[in-house]
C-alpha cells in the first residue's frame, strides 16, 4: 500500500508497540522485583514479632493454622524438637537455615526466614510457587492498563496522521481543480516546512511555464506577422506575372517571385531552427563532434551565395576541436553566423572564420568587413525579428539587404542550449566579430 497515511500510521503503531512492549517488561520486572522484597519483608518481620513475643498464644497458634494463609510457621526447641507448627504439612522444611534462605523438600522449594533465641528456633516459610503466582498477578494488574491503551490510541493515531497531512490533501485539491492554462502560484500561506519547499519548487515550475507559455505565444504572433509580409508580397508578384503584357515582364515577374520564394522559404526555415532552439525543446542528444570540420562542411551550403556577390571565406582550423554537442543546432548557427558575414559584406571582400582554442576552451570567431553593429545595439540585435540599425539604412554595399532579423535570435539560442559564451565586437577588417566560445571539454 503505498499511502503515506498508512505508513504514517503503521510507523507511529510499530513505534508504538515497541514503547508499550518495553515499558510493559520493565513494569512487569519491576513490580515482580518489589514484590519478592515485600514477601522477604513480611516473613522478615512475622518470625521477628514472634521472636519478641516469646512464646504464642492459643488464639495467635489458631489463626496461625488458618488455611488461606501462604505462610507457615515452624518452631524448634533448642535441642532440635519440633515443638509447634501452625498446620500439618507433608513437605515442611525440617530444617533452619538463619535468615533468608530457599529450602526444597519433596520437589516444592520454600522461602524461609529462620531467626534464633536463646531458648528455641523459630522459622516463617511461605511456598516460592505462591510467591511467583502472587508477583505475576501483580505485576500483571500494574501493565494490564498500559496493554489496553495501546490498542485503543490506534484511531487517535489515525486521526492525527489524517490531520498533519491536511495540507497535503489541500494542495492536490487546489491543483486538481485549476485548468490548463491557469499558471497563478499555489498559496504558500500556513504550510508546515516539510511541504513548503514542495509549493515553492511547483511555483517556480508554474513560473517557468508560464514564462515559457508567454515565449512560445510571442513567437507564433510574431511568427505569424513576419509570415504575413512575404505571403502578401508572393499574392501581388503572381498577380503581376498573371498581368504581364509581355515576355520580357513575365521573364521579370518570374525573377522576382522565386526572389519571394527564396525568401519566404528562408525565413519559415529559420523560424524551425528557432523553434527547435527555444528553451525547453527536445532536441538531439550531445554527441562528439570535430568542431572545425562542423563549420567546414556547414559554411559549404552559403558558398553559392558567398560566390554570387564575390565574397570569399578563409577557414583557420586547429584539426580536429573536439566539442560534444547537437551537430544539427550546431550546424544552423554556423549557417547563420557565416550568411549574415556574407549578407553584410561589401561585395568583393572576405568572410573569415577562425577554430580553435582559447584560454582551453574550444573557440569559433567569425570576422567579416561589412558596418558591423554599435554598441548600444549589440544586445538588442539578439531579439527575435530585431535587425541591426546599419542593415535597414542606405548606403554601403549591404544597404537594403533582405532579412528577417532572426539570424542572431537563432545563434544565441543554440549557444545557451550549449552553455556558450557569445560576444560581439569589432572586427579587424573593419566590419562585426562575433566569438563563440564553448565549456572547457572533458
Amino acid at each position: 500500500m503505498n499511502s503515506i497515511r498508512f505508513r504514517l500510521l503503521a510507523v507511529l503503531l510499530a513505534a508504538l508497540a515497541l514503547s508499550a512492549t518495553v515499558l510493559a517488561t520493565v513494569a512487569y520486572r519491576n513490580v515482580l522485583t518489589e514484590t519478592e522484597a515485600l514477601f522477604d519483608y513480611q516473613l522478615r518481620q512475622m518470625a521477628l514479632a514472634l521472636r519478641d513475643h516469646g512464646e504464642i498464644a492459643p488464639d495467635q497458634a489458631g489463626a496461625l493454622a488458618d488455611d488461606q494463609l501462604d505462610f507457615v510457621v515452624q518452631i524448634w526447641s533448642a535441642d532440635g524438637r519440633a515443638i509447634f507448627a501452625t498446620r500439618a504439612h507433608s513437605a515442611l522444611p525440617t530444617r533452619a537455615v538463619l535468615g533468608l534462605a530457599e529450602v526444597t523438600v519433596q520437589g516444592r522449594t520454600w522461602r524461609t526466614y529462620s531467626v534464633a533465641t536463646p531458648g528455641r528456633v523459630i522459622q516463617v516459610a511461605q511456598p516460592v510457587a505462591i510467591r511467583q503466582r502472587l508477583a505475576a498477578d501483580a505485576a500483571l494488574r500494574s501493565v494490564r492498563p498500559l496493554l489496553w491503551l495501546t490498542p485503543l490510541l490506534a484511531p487517535a493515531l489515525w486521526w492525527l496522521a489524517a490531520l498533519t497531512l491536511k495540507p497535503l490533501r489541500q494542495l492536490a485539491d487546489s491543483v486538481r481543480a485549476r485548468d490548463a492554462l491557469s499558471l497563478e502560484p499555489l498559496a504558500g500561506n500556513g504550510l508546515p516546512d516539510e511541504v513548503a519547499p514542495l509549493v515553492a519548487a511547483l511555483n517556480a515550475l508554474l513560473k517557468r511555464l508560464g514564462e515559457s507559455f508567454d515565449t512560445q505565444r510571442a513567437f507564433v504572433a510574431d511568427a505569424a506577422h513576419e509570415l504575413r509580409s512575404p505571403l502578401t508580397a508572393l499574392k501581388l508578384q503572381v498577380r503581376l506575372l498573371q498581368r504581364a503584357p509581355d515576355e520580357a515582364a513575365r521573364t521579370e515577374a518570374v525573377a522576382a517571385l522565386a526572389a519571394g520564394i527564396e525568401r519566404a522559404a528562408r525565413l519559415v526555415e529559420q523560424l524551425l531552427a528557432l523553434a527547435r532552439s527555444e528553451p525547453g525543446a527536445t532536441g538531439a542528444a550531445a554527441e562528439p563532434l570535430d568542431l572545425a570540420e562542423l563549420v567546414r562542411l556547414a559554411v559549404v551550403d552559403t558558398v553559392p551565395l558567398a560566390q554570387s556577390r564575390g565574397t570569399a571565406f578563409e577557414l583557420h582550423a586547429d584539426a580536429p576541436v573536439p566539442l560534444r554537442g547537437d551537430a544539427a543546432a550546431l550546424t544552423a548557427l554556423v549557417r547563420n553566423l557565416a550568411d549574415n558575414a556574407v549578407r553584410y559584406s561589401p561585395p568583393g571582400s572576405t568572410v573569415e572564420l577562425q577554430v580553435g582554442y582559447v584560454e582551453g576552451r574550444p573557440t569559433l570567431t567569425v570576422d567579416d568587413a561589412g558596418p558591423g553593429i554599435a554598441v548600444a545595439d549589440r544586445e538588442r540585435v539578439f531579439t527575435r525579428f530585431v535587425r541591426g540599425a546599419a542593415a535597414a539604412g542606405p548606403g554601403g554595399g549591404h544597404a537594403g539587404e533582405p532579412g528577417s532579423g532572426l539570424g542572431l535570435a537563432i545563434v544565441r539560442a543554440v549557444a545557451e542550449r550549449h552553455a556558450a559564451e557569445l560576444e560581439l565586437g569589432d572586427s579587424p577588417a573593419g566590419g562585426l566579430r562575433v566569438r563563440l566560445r564553448f565549456p572547457v571539454q572533458a
